[in-house]
């Protein structure tokens, strides 16, 4: 099998050999990518010349429709994703469903967000400013679609989230979208293309795919278009730096590396609720997609009289955690995505070690579920604890991505600052029953952090999860996370329009309203 891209309005396939695509589970090649000989450029003209006015001459409500006839389409193929998912990701029928419904869930929340916007195609921001002494001089600002195109850049662990979680945004701004899913995984992402081109429900030039090499596809930016990218910290300042980016100024949104981390607060005792429920989310940490969430907990940070009783409840759930193939109904944690994936987590677990103590797991499982330890893609869920962590620097700096986190004690008021030696996260969680604690140390949290859960007794198993992204939050972080910003609800389209200050009369201002729906984004 051979993916095709989906370019200039059609499918095409690559005229080089390409990368293969594997089976995690027994590493034996499923297909291959390949964009060889493919014209990038092209296709992102056709995208902004074809896609971007089909776009902007509909409604936001219309927009909406579309979506949600992407998530219908979707939903009606369901068992089929789910079934590459396992095949080609290594997915628990668990994890396959924070991906496929995550991503067709998404799509429904923005299809409600366009027809809460009704038969307009602009924002406009509520309010006015007088900008002279008589008041015949006024400024509204106003946001519009910016004639572009949305290129995305998705990473290997959500080839069905990443990808419509940024169409979704994308499409209800009135921006096309041309998408580049990582090629280890972009099997889920074509076949979800494919389904919905063939169903007719988007108009032509709105949604294009090139699986394989993205060569041309930043070259070809305009100062219309916008850069969403997912993946590592190194390719992302590439990206940032890259002369097209610097000459014509593209919108550019990255999420990268993040050193997450979950705190508990003193009262988060051995025996009470909090505790219960930290243990529960540092263990599904540690299980859902074998640890493979760009959001998922890194560090846990605990107060010195809770630590090693922490580490040991964890401990204790992941001795009795099935490891194997995703295809048995036993296992909890399945496979990383491919050989290179699974070495460059043990190696990431080798250097923490030099820093923290192996509590449990830190090599490849010496038994599996339905599947043969010599072979596959497999990492042992690892606990790690580290005695020093104001002293230490790879625990705070050193993504393993894969079932791994690192419990560290810290001292009283220190647990805010020690969150922050990760340079900026993507999502940071906090278990305290204490509402002032709680609240002072969300406070400290904040500006390091793009998303923060709070858990309590009263919130209890209700909350969504430290990992999991929610469509109406939004999602990205500062500093080593890339700064960049996604979703939100109607947050996420600015990065899509151009807010322009428009200062005129009563008669102008108040015909633009009335072609605009006011709104606060």
């Amino acid at each position: 099998m051979k993916l095709e891209s989906y370019l200039n309005g059609r499918w095409q396939a690559g005229s080089g050999e390409g990368r293969a695509f594997v089976d995690p589970v027994t590493d034996e090649e499923l297909g291959r990518v390949d964009a060889g000989g493919l014209d990038a450029a092209s296709a992102m003209t056709y995208a902004r010349e074809v896609g971007g006015p089909a776009l902007r001459a509909l409604t936001f409500a219309e927009r909406g429709g579309v979506l949600k006839a992407i998530a219908a389409v979707l939903g009606e193929h369901r068992e089929a994703y789910g079934e590459i998912a396992r095949r080609n990701s290594g997915n628990t029928a668990a994890d396959a469903a924070v991906d496929i419904d995550g991503a067709i869930a998404t799509l429904k929340v923005y299809a409600r967000l366009g027809a809460s916007l009704g038969d307009a195609r602009a924002v406009i921001e509520p309010g006015r400013d007088q900008l002279a002494r008589e008041p015949v001089f006024f400024a509204r600002h106003l946001w519009t679609s910016r004639p572009g195109v949305s290129l995305q850049i998705n990473a290997f662990n959500f080839p069905a989230w990443g990808l419509w979680e940024k169409v979704a945004v994308s499409l209800l701004a009135g921006v096309p979208s041309v998408t580049k899913p990582a090629s280890a995984t972009a099997w889920l992402s074509a076949q979800m293309l494919r389904d919905v081109v063939a169903a007719g429900v988007v108009p032509e030039g709105v949604l294009s795919l090139l699986c394989g090499d993205g060569a041309g596809l930043v070259e070809a930016l305009g100062p219309m278009d916008s850069l969403a990218f997912t993946g590592s910290a190194e390719t992302g300042a590439a990206l940032r730096g890259h002369p097209r980016v610097l000459a014509e100024a593209p919108r550019v949104s990255i999420e990268a590396d993040s050193i997450n981390a979950t705190i508990l607060g003193p009262d988060a005792t051995p025996g009470s609720a909090v505790f219960d429920l930290a243990v529960r989310e540092v263990v599904k940490a540690l299980t859902l997609k074998a640890g493979q969430l760009c959001t998922n907990i890194r560090r846990v940070i605990a107060p010195e009289a809770i630590a090693d009783a922490l580490r040991d409840a964890v401990a204790e759930r992941l001795a009795a955690t099935p490891v194997g193939d995703p295809a048995d109904e036993r296992v909890r944690v399945g496979p990383l995505v491919n050989v290179a994936q699974r070495d460059a987590a043990l190696a990431g677990i080798e250097m923490l070690s030099a820093e923290a103590q192996v509590v449990c797991g830190g090599r490849r499982p010496d038994e599996l579920v339905g599947a043969d330890p010599e072979r596959g893609c497999f990492v042992a869920p690892t606990l790690l604890r580290c005695r020093d962590p104001q002293g230490a620097r790879r625990v705070h700096e050193t993504e393993v991505f894969g079932p791994c986190a690192t419990v560290m004690a810290c001292a009283p008021g220190e647990a805010a600052a020690l969150a922050a030696r990760g340079g900026g996260s993507l999502a940071v969680s906090l278990f305290s029953d204490d509402a002032g604690y709680a609240a002072e140390t969300a406070l400290a949290l904040a500006p390091w952090h793009g998303r923060l859960l709070v858990v309590d007794e009263a919130v209890g198993r209700n909350h969504s999860g430290h990992a999991i992204v929610m469509p109406q939050c939004v999602h990205g972080g500062p500093g080593r996370a890339g700064g960049g910003e996604e979703l939100g609800g109607a947050r996420g389209l600015r990065l899509h329009l151009q807010r322009s200050a428009v200062q005129g009369g009563e008669a102008l201002l108040g015909r633009l309203a009335e072609g605009a729906v006011e709104a606060a984004l």
